[in-house]
């Protein structure tokens, strides 16, 4: 199925890589106001589509469970986890270390390709910064909860008390809080800071003095005079400035939980790279799987046009290679080493007892976006939708695959063990993919889920038209 046959109000294929014309990034005809109408009309609209409500019921059903789930652990302690020794770690560091790679896309999206320019980024920055928000909320829960004794988390944190102590600076567990919290506060702040010039449009086209307030409020006295886009386009340079290294410096400071231990399996100095480009290959899944589905039920095929799916399919190819070159490489390194033990580890993962689930991450991480070399699988939304769904399963697993395969055989056959989940654990981790929905879902109905401000900045002008 061709490319114009998915989208026929597109009218032609931006697809095509013509070096002789810049093709359009919307499509259908529209202009400035158009553009204003397509995304204001999803926030105004009376209801939200049936698929909205469906998706809402069962995200929200999740969350609920999750909350219970989550009630249950506090109360009666993490003991009903299935964690033992020698595997201590199990579902809930799987999960922190997932989430927090699906949190990198949105950063990179809007940061890193802003500063180099690509200007495809406009018609998917915002629900992407806004899956960010999301995936490091759920992200936080996980060592939150996995201490145990929650009432106690503000040990971690570096405050004067009366006993003159201080955390531990070397606890990868203090990493992970000011690595995430810095990279959580600045993406926050680097979405809202997007986010206000439609605020303000909303708020101008708001017909009850509720919106109006509340629309008002969030704007922050947004008028569009040229100090105001003077002053934002500065703060946004700035906030992508500064959020760029956070991309790289977060998974890498996640990977250290792993790579400064003395297991085998864990000490890789390939672990930053190989932990970032994995991250940025599960967060690229994840906004595709979020962008065809939201482009089909709002309308929004003009703005999130195929030349966006197909660039960003690319993306999950080239980093897809890397993530199984970083597989590759292990192995390498384990034999080339010389370490009988470090050898052993490898090959136990991928004919030991979890040898399931270490084939299940090759296939879904390495063959499955290997269909994105033919051009016909690139502009074919189901074969899209189903990879993206394909990698996010392979990237969860490899996290489990590191984790357990490694604690379950260490050094000592004396102290071996395995690891099976409880029920706890399943409905958390699926309590977590409630979580992460509902939010998202919130925010598709009451707020813009396009930057309209971006996308008109990237429209061609008519004067230019003139001089072609």
């Amino acid at each position: 199925m061709g490319v114009a046959a998915l989208d026929p109000r597109a009218g032609r294929d931006n697809t095509s890589q013509d070096p002789t014309a810049r093709q359009p990034l919307v499509l259908g005809g529209l202009d400035d106001a158009g553009v204003t109408e397509r995304v204001c009309a999803i926030v105004e609209a009376p209801k939200p589509p049936k698929a909205w409500y469906v998706a809402f019921a069962i995200a929200a059903s999740f969350t609920g469970i999750l909350g219970l789930v989550v009630l249950y652990l506090i109360t009666t302690g993490v003991g009903v986890w299935g964690l033992n020794k020698p595997v201590s770690w199990g579902f809930d560091i799987t999960n922190f270390v997932f989430w927090v790679g699906i949190g990198h896309a949105g950063t990179l999206i809007s940061a890193i390709l802003y500063l180099f320019r690509q200007r495809w980024r406009t018609g998917i920055n915002r629900f992407a910064e806004a899956m960010t928000i999301f995936a490091v909320i759920c992200a936080l829960l996980f060592p939150g909860i996995h201490v145990g004794r929650i009432w106690f988390e503000y040990w971690i944190a570096p405050l004067p008390n009366q006993m003159d102590m201080w955390p531990n600076f070397r606890s990868p567990l203090l990493w992970d809080f000011f690595a995430v919290g810095t990279y959580f506060t600045v993406s926050l702040c680097f979405w809202y800071m997007g986010l206000i010039p439609d605020l303000a449009t909303i708020r101008d086209r708001a017909k009850t003095k509720v919106r109006q307030i509340a629309y008002g409020i969030a704007a922050l006295g947004w008028r569009g005079s040229n100090r105001h886009w003077h002053r934002y386009e500065r703060s946004y340079l700035l906030l992508a400035g500064l959020a760029t290294p956070l991309v790289l410096s977060v998974h890498s400071v996640v990977s250290f939980d792993f790579a400064t231990s003395m297991l085998p399996g864990w000490h890789a100095t390939i672990f930053p790279p190989y932990f970032v480009a994995g991250a940025i290959f599960g967060g690229f899944a994840m906004v595709l799987l979020l962008s065809v589905p939201c482009r089909a039920w709002f309308g929004l095929k003009d703005l999130i046009t195929p030349r966006h799916l197909e660039n960003m399919c690319k993306i999950l190819l080239a980093t897809g290679m890397m993530v199984g070159y970083a597989y590759a490489i292990e192995f390498f390194i384990s034999w080339y080493s010389g370490n009988p033990v470090e050898g052993f580890v490898f090959v136990n993962r991928a004919f030991g007892p979890y040898a399931w689930a270490y084939w299940t991450m090759v296939m879904c991480n390495v063959a499955a976006p290997q269909v994105f070399w033919s051009r016909r699988a690139r502009s074919n939304p189901w074969i899209i939708f189903g990879v993206a769904a394909a990698v996010n399963v392979g990237m969860w697993f490899e996290r489990f695959v590191i984790i357990v395969t490694t604690l379950s055989r260490d050094y000592l056959p004396s102290s071996w063990g395995s690891y099976t989940p409880t029920w706890v654990e399943v409905l958390t981790l699926m309590g977590s993919f409630g979580l992460f929905f509902t939010l998202f879902l919130v925010f598709l109905r009451f707020l813009p889920m396009v930057a309209m401000a971006e996308v008109k900045a990237v429209m061609p002008r008519p004067h230019r038209e003139a001089h072609r």
